[in-house]
């Protein structure tokens, strides 16, 4: 996010993935309760300043996510930043704090993912978190003051940051989450309206704006559907108490971040009601991309939804829209490309002939698309179909974030540094 005197605080990540180490970072974490802000002069890749604040680590969290997973926020005035386990805290231009809001104890299953958004004048935060404390708030960036906050109980462990939706005399704030979308008031946060069609839980793509439309995108995590309580604790229940305690319980659902979310009452046991409970929550869960038209008031049907796929739809990377075309990347260096306004696929899964994992977004810009992919690898390809790679760059670093793009430049953060690359 570029401000207006020729710095830049560098995007931190594009879902609930982060860069590692400290160069050039917008964000960053060292020596697990420190976390830092880094101002960069984005001619000459000088660090301006750096300030520090010092926070619990997370309860739970990812391998492959970080602490400094979260996008500065700023209005030109306030740099805004969110910490994950401290709350949010913001700078002057020339990195003098101006306010901190504390949010301790906030658990997110795999860490946190979700970054602060500047709106009409106002920072707007969403936390979706488990234990019933997810909420969507808005502050004013000069003086941390909260303007209003909305409870999202339902809503558990997404990283998606909000969007603003401006059409016609509505101006409304969207945020994807467990299974819905949702439109929201930007002037006091009152739920306008919701549409149904996203997973429950660690959905992590952030929707995108394009030709009257959003478009919404989910991956399916049909692993996650639970057996019958019944079989299940024949095998796990050792002592045949009723409940299934962290001892008990397969490894797997510990290190996937399950265990906290199905016991709801935060006891140390899950029980038969706690298990029934879940189970018919991830029940409801739908997944793919699809293209939502301007909502009205109220409960919606699927007459707003334009177009759906369930195919060719990404784990973490938000969908790009770039000239009336939705571009998306899946593991594997897989790219599909729908037509924006009808659905129709341009190309369905081809290959970039750059594997890994793809946790950062698709940008952008003169008729190009880049790629990054997790192991350093930063492809671009032609705007057009089919699909013609016009090179392939190798940055010797892991990317876990969306690369920033300011005037003719190009910036990519990897894990050991942030690289300046100008248009040609």
């Amino acid at each position: 996010t570029a401000v207006p005197t020729g710095r830049i605080v560098p995007p931190a990540s594009a879902g609930p993935a982060s860069s590692r180490g400290g160069s050039g970072g917008g964000t960053g974490a060292f020596q697990e309760h420190r976390f830092e802000v880094l101002a960069v002069d984005r001619t000459s890749g000088k660090i301006l300043w750096r300030q520090t604040v010092v926070a619990a680590s997370p309860r739970e969290i990812h391998k492959q996510n970080h602490a400094a997973a979260a996008t500065p926020a700023t209005d030109g005035r306030s740099v805004c930043v969110y910490h994950a386990t401290f709350g949010l805290v913001a700078y002057d231009i020339d990195g003098r704090e101006l306010w901190r809001q504390p949010m301790p104890g906030l658990l997110v299953r795999n860490g946190s993912g979700t970054s602060p958004a500047m709106m009409d004048g106002r920072l707007v935060l969403n936390c979706d978190v488990e234990e019933g404390k997810s909420f969507l708030a808005a502050f004013d960036p000069a003086t941390g003051r909260e303007l209003w906050r909305t409870p999202r109980p339902g809503f558990l462990s997404s990283y998606t940051t909000p969007v603003r939706w401006q059409r016609d005399s509505r101006d409304e704030i969207v945020i994807v989450g467990s299974l819905r979308v949702v439109g929201y008031n930007g002037r006091d946060g009152r739920e306008r309206w919701t549409v149904a069609g996203t997973e429950a839980v660690s959905v992590c793509p952030t929707p995108v704006l394009g030709d009257g439309q959003l478009y919404v995108m989910s991956r399916s995590l049909s692993g996650m559907k639970l057996p019958a309580w019944a079989i299940f604790a024949l095998g796990v229940d050792q002592d045949a108490d009723g409940k299934i305690s962290r001892d008990e319980i397969p490894k797997r659902f510990i290190e996937q971040g399950m265990f906290s979310g199905l016991d709801r009452d935060g006891d140390g046991f899950i029980t038969g009601k706690e298990w029934n409970e879940a189970a018919a929550f991830l029940d409801q869960a739908d997944y793919g991309i699809f293209a939502l038209r301007p909502p009205g008031e109220g409960e919606l049907t699927t007459n707003h939804v334009a177009w759906k796929h369930k195919k060719g739809v990404a784990s973490v990377s938000s969908p790009l829209f770039y000239r009336g075309r939705v571009y998306v990347v899946q593991d594997g260096g897989r790219v599909t490309c729908f037509d924006a306004t009808s659905g129709r696929k341009f190309m369905e899964q081809e290959r970039l002939g750059a594997d890994g994992e793809y946790y950062a977004s698709p940008v952008a810009a003169n008729g190009k698309v880049f790629f990054s992919s997790a192991r350093g690898t930063v492809t671009v390809v032609a705007a057009a179909d089919p699909l013609t790679v016009l090179g392939r760059n190798e940055l010797g670093a892991p990317i876990l974030t969306t690369p920033a793009l300011v005037a003719d430049t190009l910036y990519i953060r990897t894990g050991s540094h942030l690289w300046a690359f100008g248009a040609q």
